[in-house]
């Protein structure tokens, strides 16, 4: 593996994407910018070389602790990747994603269906169901007195949402909503209706199927809840 000081000036990764641009990098180039540098032993076009790696293999599961299991990968380094992967997905999902049916929503969170834990997924929408936002709220069991209406929603506000959708994943398989499912959609029906922001459906995804409380009527007051 060849080090940066041995490389060219013009040719050095970051003197390269100040003349050319960054499309002109490669990926392993693209990581060394991010890197900035390697550790005692390994420069950091080895480091980039093990991050590559780990992303080819399982791009959709990477995580700060998937990151840090990397030699040459502390805390910093593996928060700026992070950051600079949730960034690029932020723009990239939302550009010209339309939310028209429950399809729609299941391909958007079809990673939830392989989760070892619950994860409450908001999905924001403007007044022509355009995609806003994508965002994971809350991560493990899900309990509706830690799920606050009022931390949802203030993503929402903020996103000048006209309506929102919210999706969870049940790991059992089994993709009917408990009692506590039931519970939390009522609350967050009422606490979209005070702040003006409708609730188009709340999804539960498995890897089994998946239940839409809007497809079965159950999210108005005359519905089911």
């Amino acid at each position: 593996m060849k080090k940066i000081r041995n490389i060219p000036k013009f040719d050095r990764p970051r003197e390269k994407m100040e003349q050319k641009g960054a499309k002109a990098l490669s990926n392993l180039e693209l990581l060394a910018v991010l890197l900035g540098s390697g550790i005692k032993g390994k420069d950091v076009f080895g480091v980039a070389k093990d991050i590559l790696t780990l992303a080819q293999d399982d791009f959709e599961n990477i995580n700060l602790e998937k990151l840090k299991n990397v030699e040459g990968v502390g805390q910093a380094k593996a928060c700026q990747i992070m950051a600079a992967i949730e960034f690029s997905k932020r723009f990239l999902i939302k550009d010209g994603i339309k939310v028209k049916n429950l399809d729609d929503v299941v391909k958007l969170t079809e990673e939830l269906k392989d989760k070892k834990q619950e994860y409450f997924l908001s999905l924001t929408l403007d007044g022509a169901s355009h995609l806003i936002q994508k965002r994971t709220v809350f991560i493990g069991t899900l309990n509706h007195s830690i799920v606050h209406p009022r931390e949802i929603f203030a993503d929402a506000i903020s996103d000048r949402a006209a309506g929102v959708i919210f999706v969870h994943n049940h790991p059992s398989g089994d993709a009917a909503p408990s009692r506590q499912d039931i519970d939390l959609t009522v609350r967050l029906i009422e606490a979209g209706k005070i702040v003006g922001i409708e609730v188009i459906d709340h999804v539960i995804v498995s890897r089994n199927g998946h239940f839409s409380f809007q497809a079965e009527g159950m999210l108005s007051k005359e519905g089911k809840t």
